[in-house]
C-alpha cells in the first residue's frame, strides 16, 4: 500500500506530463508531423557547440576518477561555484563568493533544498496564481501550507492587496517566478519594490523572517529588451534558484544553483543547512561533469532569436483567429484565454485537431491553456490552420 500523501499527488498527477504522454500516443497513431504538442517545456534548441566541446574536452582529458567522484562538499565544487559567483558580481554588480553558491539538481532541486532548509510544519509558502503546479507538491514535500494569491488576468502581475493580506505569522517563505512560467509576464521592478516594501513591514509587524525565494530558470529567455530585475538588490531575505535547463537547453543533465546571500537572516545556518539538505534527500550532490561543464560555459547563452520568431508568428496568428492573449515579455509560453468558461473543454475540442494545451487549472488559473512554443517553427506554422478550424468553433476568424 502506497503512502496516503501519495495517493493524492498520483491522483492528480501532473496535467503537464499527461498530456506529453498523450502526445507521444497521438504521433504514434498519426505520425509526429501531424500532432501539435504545447504541452511541455521542452526546449526544441539545441545546446550551444561549447557545450558539446566543454563535454568532450572533460570526458578525455580529466582524471575519470575525479571527474565521476562525489564533490568534496555537498554544495559542490568550490571552483565551480566561484565561477558562478563572480560572473552574478559582473553582471549584477553583486559580492558573492562560493559560499553563497550551492550547485543543485536543477531549479527543482535547488527549490526542494531550500524548503527542506526553511520550512517547518505548519509554515506558510505563498505563491502568485497562476503558478508553476509542483510548488504544491514541492511545499507538501515538508508539510508546509501553500497560500494562494488569486490571478490578476488583466495584465498577470501579482494582487498586492491581496498578497499583503494574506501574509501572517506563520508565513516563512514567497515563491517568486519572473520570467513567469505559464504567461511569459516579467514582473516589473515596480511591482518588485512593492512587494519588497509589504514583506519588510510585514517582517518588522509579526517580528519574524520571510524568505523571498526567486524561481528563475527563464532569466536568459526575456525579449524586446525587457529587464528581469535582479532580486536580491531590493530584499535582503532572498534567496535565488537557477537552472542552465533553459538558458543552456539542458533539462535534461539537471544542473542548476542557489544563491543565499551573506545578507540572509541566519544566512551562516541557511548555507550550512542547504549543504546537509542537498545530502539527506538525496541528491548527495549536483552532477559532477555538469557543474564542470557549465563552468566551462558560463558565459554562453541559447540563441533566443529562435523562440522570439516562434512567439511573434503563434501569438500573431492565434490573434488573427480571434483568440485573446497576453503577449509574452520572457520563457516560452503563450497562457491563452479559453473561449468558454471551462478550459478543458476547450483543450478536448482541439485535441481533436491534435493540438496539446494544458489546462489554466494546472496554474490555479483556470479558463485560460498554455501552450509551449519551444517547438519547431514548421509545427507552429502547421498547427495554425488547425488552430483556425478550432477558433471556427467559438467565432469567426478575422484573417489578415
Amino acid at each position: 500500500m502506497i503512502a496516503e500523501k501519495m495517493k493524492g499527488m498520483v491522483a492528480n498527477s501532473s496535467a503537464i506530463r499527461a498530456m506529453f504522454e498523450e502526445g507521444n500516443r497521438l504521433a504514434k497513431l498519426y505520425g509526429a508531423e501531424n500532432v501539435y504538442d504545447f504541452s511541455l517545456g521542452n526546449p526544441n534548441v539545441a545546446a550551444p557547440q561549447a557545450v558539446k566541446d566543454a563535454i568532450v574536452e572533460l570526458v578525455t582529458g580529466s582524471d575519470p576518477v575525479i571527474l565521476h567522484g562525489y564533490t568534496n562538499s555537498n554544495s559542490g565544487y568550490e571552483d565551480v561555484r566561484q565561477i558562478v559567483a563572480e560572473s552574478l558580481n559582473k553582471r549584477f554588480q553583486t559580492s558573492f563568493s562560493s559560499e553563497n553558491i550551492v550547485m543543485s539538481v536543477g531549479a527543482a532541486g535547488g527549490l526542494n533544498v531550500i524548503l527542506k532548509t526553511l520550512i517547518n510544519p505548519g509554515d506558510e509558502v505563498i505563491v502568485f496564481a497562476p503558478y508553476f503546479g509542483e510548488y504544491r507538491s514541492y511545499t507538501s514535500n515538508y508539510d508546509g501550507v501553500l497560500v494562494e494569491i488569486s490571478p490578476n488576468t488583466v495584465d498577470f502581475q501579482p494582487k498586492l492587496d491581496e498578497f499583503e493580506a494574506k501574509i501572517t505569522p506563520k508565513t516563512k517563505a514567497v515563491i517568486i517566478n519572473t520570467p513567469n512560467n505559464p504567461t511569459g509576464v516579467v514582473y516589473s521592478e515596480e511591482t518588485i519594490k512593492k512587494i519588497t516594501a509589504i514583506l519588510e513591514a510585514k517582517q518588522r509587524e509579526y517580528k519574524t523572517d520571510i524568505y523571498l525565494i526567486s524561481d528563475e530558470p527563464y532569466r536568459e529567455l526575456a525579449y524586446d529588451g525587457v529587464k528581469v530585475p535582479w532580486l536580491t538588490k531590493y530584499y535582503d531575505n532572498t534567496i535565488v534558484g537557477y537552472s542552465y535547463s533553459k538558458s543552456l537547453s539542458l533539462p535534461g543533465e539537471r544542473i542548476g544553483y542557489l544563491v543565499i546571500p551573506d545578507e540572509v537572516a541566519d544566512s551562516g545556518d541557511v548555507k550550512a543547512a542547504a549543504n546537509v539538505a542537498t545530502r539527506i534527500l538525496g541528491f548527495v550532490n549536483a552532477p559532477t561533469l555538469q557543474q564542470k561543464v557549465v563552468a566551462k560555459c558560463i558565459n554562453e547563452k541559447t540563441d533566443i532569436s529562435f523562440y522570439d520568431r516562434n512567439k511573434e508568428t503563434l501569438y500573431n496568428g492565434l490573434i488573427d483567429c480571434g483568440f485573446e492573449c497576453i503577449k509574452p515579455q520572457g520563457a516560452f509560453y503563450l497562457f491563452v484565454k479559453s473561449p468558454v468558461e471551462n478550459e478543458k473543454e476547450f483543450c478536448e475540442a482541439a485535441k481533436k485537431y491534435n493540438i496539446l494545451m494544458v489546462p489554466g487549472s494546472s496554474f490555479a488559473c483556470p479558463g485560460y491553456v498554455r501552450l509551449a512554443y519551444c517547438v519547431s517553427y514548421e509545427t507552429i506554422v502547421n498547427a495554425l490552420p488547425k488552430f483556425k478550424k478550432v477558433a471556427e468553433l467559438y467565432f469567426s476568424c478575422t484573417g489578415r
